[in-house]
């Protein structure tokens, strides 16, 4: 019985011009292994424009329609979540290649794409599964894009004054926020959007969410972490009757009849790290804890 080949779905950011050559060296290697691939359309396109042709007869794919053993992530944790979103239910591990800038998520350099290649090829990782959560609306109309592996933001209008946001956990009522807006996130999402507004780091795995306001009124509101299975409901108010929901930065138009509730998704996303990746060794590396800046 032959053996099935090795598949490889590959995302990338078509914004980063000069950064298109990594994903070429991480092709070209794919194939000298006799792997198979698939790239995202619109990447694809983007690297043939650049003139990285990819080796030939590699197929694209649109969205979600695709299969594969493994994704990898070429650019950033924007990159990144945007690869998450498409993976959704299929538990496919995810492979970050950080092109851009921070990279929490994709957490690998180029300089490290080949020999990361050769250790998960050898099945030397390990896999990360990282909570998602999901929106619904309580009038069952359907929301645009509703999971979230970082956070989910209701927000202020650009041309509003500050919210209200009554907020139940698990049925009882907490509080009424009055501010810009109310941060849910994630222990993934923690050192993205809710840290800049003061919320805390929470490490991978600990199994809870964070409600971060967003410049409340109150300077004795703080973030409040709560179990990952607790049900977050969201009723808000605002002059313009109407606000904005952001799911992993990706924003949406809301009015405020419709009530939201914020839950636990059904599945997790599965990031492969490799066994001399750390954790917390890449959080004092971003965050640059104990560096002499003087």
């Amino acid at each position: 019985m032959p053996v099935k080949k090795l598949q490889f779905a590959i995302f990338g950011n078509v914004y980063q011009a000069e950064k298109s050559v990594s994903t070429a060296r991480v092709m070209q290697y794919l194939a000298s292994q006799g792997i198979e691939m698939c790239v995202e359309r619109g990447f694809l396109e983007f690297l043939r424009q650049r003139g990285h042709v990819p080796p030939a007869g590699v197929p694209s794919f649109e969205g979600s329609d695709f299969e594969a053993d493994y994704v990898i992530s070429m650019g950033g944790d924007g990159t990144f979540l945007n690869a998450a979103r498409l993976v959704g239910r299929k538990g496919i591990p995810i492979v970050g290649v950080n092109t851009g800038r921070l990279g929490f998520l994709a957490d690998i350099t180029p300089q490290e794409i080949e020999l990361s290649l050769r250790a998960i090829l050898r099945g030397e990782y390990r896999v990360e599964e990282h909570t998602v959560i999901m929106m619904q609306a309580d009038d069952g109309r359907p929301l645009e894009s509703p999971y979230a592996l970082n956070d989910i933001a209701v927000l202020k209008r650009d041309n509003a004054s500050m919210i209200s946001i009554r907020t139940e956990i698990d049925g009882e009522y907490l509080m009424t926020y009055q501010a810009d807006g109310l941060i849910v996130s994630t222990p993934t999402g923690s050192t993205a959007y809710s840290l800049s507004n003061g919320g805390p780091i929470l490490a991978p795995a600990t199994g809870v969410v964070c409600l971060t306001p967003v410049a409340p009124h109150s300077l004795n509101v703080r973030p409040l972490v709560v179990p990952d299975t607790a049900v977050v409901r969201l009723s808000v108010t605002s002059r313009s009757h109407q606000f904005l929901v952001a799911v992993d930065g990706r924003s949406q138009d809301c009015t405020e009849d419709r009530t939201l509730v914020i839950s636990k998704a059904p599945y997790v996303i599965r990031i492969i790290k490799r066994p001399d990746h750390s954790y917390f060794a890449t959080l004092r590396e971003k965050m640059m804890w104990g560096a002499d800046t003087r």
